[in-house]
């Protein structure tokens, strides 16, 4: 899960760019960056840190020009140190750049590939400088000769040897210094990536702006009207005057959105594939709250009390169809990360307690129904009950608005591997038993498909692969799945991070030592 923006204005772009990160951050808290182009000239600022921290006045100064990309990553396993922040950049041909969200499941047979055929050095382990430099080639060999320019035909050209090549959910913005910009999703759709404009002033009367976001929402904060999503499998290339170009560039296209942005990480106001977030889940809420009463038509709940702040919309469905009061029992300390993209297990449970604070007057008592999107590796889960516990609550119960993820994703969502989910190889009450609860209720899988894809044909089919095991590319084996969990797990992270040699690092003391 990461956050990418594209920008082509009349005047410069920076400062928008640099908004719409502040909006979107909560998709990637790791590392953040901006580049742009002004005539053939690139600048470039990224490092760790939130986009607060990595921008100051001085780095903005320096972002000249009026088209741009933007990024913000999340710990990802094997990107983690300032080298692997985004946006990544070639310099053949006219200059290329990169920023990306998402996973190629095929990264290692690409990464030799490039060595052994295209003659390309990777600088690093991010797939994401795969992807810039499978484009790079493509578009060089798309390009007639001695060519000066990217033409539409060539660009697309280059995006379809992309699709060809690149196995998995990716959404990617780009920039070719000198000739516009670029953004494309993958044949299935699985990550989001949605396309806005708005008017924009210049010397000769009104122009247009153009924009490409991982999430609508950046678009209402920068007065854009969404314009649509990119679909799957398609291109869209604006050239530096303005003019937009769009093409389905895939052999075979499907609709497979990942549920899970639904269900978590995307902002309630956002919309995505045409579909408004926060509505699905207050579906969720409803669909949770009717399997409830079906399976404990004498429940004895007295409060329903939400785990914020995903969870706020399903919850109050909940409380609703139960006919029981709804609290806001938990207060957030909205200055530590999201638990679910920080990179240790050790950080994950210190957090839970400076994350949230539990109110007694709300748990004295009483019979809690805690409320929460999902469970992944429980911890949260099992910190929060002892919370409401420690409160005073009589009885906890604990409901998840998802089913069990009981499977990696493997298509930009770092998630743990299987072995390290609460629900692997337990029954429900095995789950539940687990993280403390005196009781739990999941979501159905086919209630939250239902939930989700509720009064629209758009989309059909979405991608569920963390709760069924079902990957939709076809090429996911055993032996990814065992690949990934040596570089997914904790212990495999914390030895990475402590091995890790940061070569942003080097160049820093080799520019001192000169």
């Amino acid at each position: 899960m990461c956050g990418i923006v594209g920008l082509l204005d009349t005047g410069p772009v920076n400062q928008s760019i640099y908004d719409a990160l502040t909006v979107i951050q909560h998709r990637g808290q790791d590392a953040a960056g901006i580049m742009t182009s002004s005539g053939n000239k690139v600048y470039l600022r990224k490092d760790n840190g939130l986009v607060r921290d990595v921008f100051r006045t001085r780095h903005m100064l320096q972002l000249k020009g009026n088209m741009g990309i933007g990024h913000v990553r999340y710990p990802t396993a094997g990107s983690d140190s300032r080298s692997e922040a985004q946006p990544f950049y070639v310099n053949s041909p006219f200059g290329i750049a990169v920023a990306h969200n998402g996973n190629t499941v095929n990264a290692d047979q690409l990464r030799s590939e490039l060595f052994t055929q295209d003659l390309r050095h990777l600088n690093t382990q991010s797939d994401s400088e795969i992807i810039l430099n499978i484009f790079a080639h493509e578009l060089r060999e798309a390009l007639e000769q001695k060519s000066l320019s990217a033409t539409p035909e060539n660009v697309f050209e280059a995006v379809s040897g992309v699709f060809k090549r690149c196995s998995g959910g990716y959404s990617i913005v780009a920039m070719i210094v000198g000739n516009g910009i670029l953004a494309f999703r993958d044949p299935h759709g699985v990550r989001p990536l949605a396309y806005g404009t708005r008017d924009s002033q210049t010397v000769d009367g009104t122009g247009r702006a153009h924009m490409f976001s991982s999430e609508s929402i950046a678009f209402d904060v920068l007065d854009f009207e969404l314009v649509g999503d990119v679909k799957p499998g398609e291109a869209v290339y604006i050239e530096t005057d303005g003019t937009v170009h769009r093409k389905i560039c895939a052999e075979r296209t499907e609709a497979h959105p990942c549920i899970f942005e639904y269900v978590y990480l995307a902002r309630p106001d956002s919309i995505i594939d045409g579909i408004e977030v926060y509505q699905t889940r207050l579906r969720m809420g409803d669909m949770l709250g009717k399997k409830l009463l079906r399976k404990w038509p004498d429940h004895d709940i007295d409060v329903v009390i939400p785990v914020p702040d995903t969870s706020r919309p399903a919850a109050q469905q909940l409380a609703k169809a139960l006919g029981v009061e709804y609290r806001e029992g938990f207060i957030k300390n909205r200055y530590i990360g999201r638990t679910f993209i920080m990179p240790g297990q050790s950080e994950r449970k210190k957090s839970v307690r400076q994350k949230l604070n539990a109110m007694p007057r709300e748990f004295e008592g009483k019979n809690v129904l805690l409320v929460d999107d999902s469970i992944v590796r429980g911890t949260t889960s099992s910190k929060i009950i002892e919370l409401a516990r420690e409160a005073g609550a009589r009885r906890v119960y604990f409901a998840s608005a998802a089913p069990p993820v009981r499977y990696p994703n493997v298509y930009g969502i770092d998630m743990p591997t299987s072995r390290e989910f609460v629900a692997y190889g337990k029954s429900i009450d095995e789950i539940g038993d687990e993280i403390g609860a005196d009781w739990i209720l999941y979501q159905d899988i086919e209630q939250l498909v239902e939930a989700v894809q509720h009064g629209q044909d758009r989309i059909s089919e979405f991608d569920t692969s963390c709760f069924t095991g079902e990957y939709l590319t076809g090429d996911v084996t055993p032996d990814y799945l065992k690949l990934i969990e040596s570089q997914r797990s904790d212990k495999a992270k914390s030895t990475n991070k402590d091995n890790e040699l940061d070569l942003s690092e080097v160049s820093d003391v080799q520019e001192k030592r000169a």
